[in-house]
């Protein structure tokens, strides 16, 4: 069961334009297993229609403390809550929760809940940097209030600029961190993901076709657990809302990266697809066809797993992935041992639907004890799942201190 399965939302929508994009974030939770309850104030009911909604949520949309059959609804809407979201948040609402006002149903549900209360706030650039607005937001935040802050792009009007609502990825991300059991707070988690590409010369290179999907699925899963998340990736387009990007092209350039961020990993999954090979020279100038047929001299690239796996400290924990198409967990079990790693997740590319460019995967994880679990084909974020709770498991067994801790 996910994070979000069966947890109480309020969804609270304002008077901002982007009120339509509630309209997907609501479905996002939905989907993801939340009973949302859609409460509106009169200025959201005049940018979204409240059937539209209604249809959506898990409720009938609620939009006034008059005309509902409890006598107290804010207060039943408040106490049954695990998470109140306000999206889009406007410079009023903002105002009025910081007061302590209770002008609608909204304002009068968060006063009476003390489930973590979510706000993305959205308006016009001049409004977002009003002083007034930001004092607002940083008294909100010193109370507790989480705060997902605007983004930057087009606006009302044609404007570009802050103040444009966070994507709703972001904001159905940010929930499920919270709403999370936080098994990993306090760890570092390091991943890679993607296929590198090793130039031939300015415009052809050695790659595979590895999408950075199951990579950037461990590192989503990681961070809704609480962990403090790099990705080193080839394909940042596939990278999940809440982690710190570093993004690489070459074998050589996902190995320095690693050499900075592995010493304070507690867990290292390395999930990309590392060229074997790149060529010796690689020319700054595209190659002509006239010029007839080069000459490709191959040399071995840096072997990043199993460095790692030969400087790894007492406590870390390893994770590579293997790509085979015959001998799965034979080939698996083998490069487990002999690159020193603590688990490793195995599977058929050549099989349909799984592995690479796909979002199914099949796959066999092994532990360094021998234990095998093998899971049937399912999304890579079930698979990611799987792999982060044999991770736990480990440190759990381990009883090691986060790596931060010790620090």
């Amino acid at each position: 069961m996910g994070t979000l399965s069966g947890r109480r939302i309020i969804l609270g929508v304002t008077g901002g334009i982007a009120a339509y994009k509630a309209v997907d974030v609501c479905r996002r939770l939905v989907d993801a297993g939340a009973h949302v309850v859609p409460v509106l104030t009169d200025g959201g009911r005049r940018m979204v229609g409240e059937k539209t909604f209604s249809a959506l949520a898990s409720e009938p949309v609620r939009t006034s403390l008059w005309t509902d059959r409890s006598p107290i609804p804010h207060t039943h809407l408040g106490q049954s809550a695990d998470l109140v979201l306000i999206c889009p948040a406007t410079a009023r609402v903002l105002a009025d929760i910081r007061m302590g006002r209770s002008g609608d149903l909204l304002t009068a549900t968060v006063l009476a809940t003390r489930a973590p209360v979510v706000v993305a706030p959205a308006m016009h650039t001049e409004m977002w940097e009003q002083e007034s607005v930001q004092e607002n937001i940083s008294v909100l935040a010193e109370r507790g209030v989480v705060i997902i802050p605007p983004e930057e792009g087009r606006l009302a009007g044609g404007d570009v600029g802050a103040g444009r609502l966070a994507e709703p990825a972001t904001i159905v991300a940010t929930i499920e961190r919270i709403l999370s059991d936080g098994a990993l707070v306090g760890r570092r988690v390091v991943v890679t993901a993607g296929g590198t590409r090793e130039p031939i010369d300015a415009v052809r290179f050695i790659g595979n076709r590895s999408s950075g999907k199951q990579g950037g699925a461990v590192a989503a899963e990681a961070a809704l657990r609480g962990a403090d998340v790099v990705l080193i990736t080839t394909r940042p387009d596939h990278a999940p809302p809440g982690v710190r990007i570093v993004e690489v092209e070459t074998a050589a350039e996902m190995a320095a990266a690693m050499e900075l961020e592995a010493p304070d990993a507690d867990v290292i999954v390395m999930a990309a697809a590392v060229a074997d090979f790149r060529p010796a020279q690689a020319s700054d100038q595209k190659l002509k066809k006239d010029q007839g047929v080069p000459a490709i001299e191959l040399v071995p690239t840096i072997d990043i797993l199993a460095g790692l796996g030969a400087t790894k400290r007492v406590g870390q924990i390893l994770v590579g992935f293997a790509a085979e198409t015959q001998d799965l967990a034979e080939n698996a079990a083998e490069k487990l041992a002999r690159k020193n790693l603590d688990l490793i997740v195995a599977n058929d590319v050549s099989k349909p639907d799984v592995g690479f460019e796909h979002d199914t995967n099949e796959v066999v994880v092994l532990d360094a004890h021998g234990t095998r679990h093998d899971v049937p084909l399912s999304t890579k974020r079930e698979v990611a799942s799987v792999v982060l709770d044999a991770i736990q498991t480990i440190l759990d067994e381990a009883e090691v201190e986060p790596k931060s801790e010790k620090s």
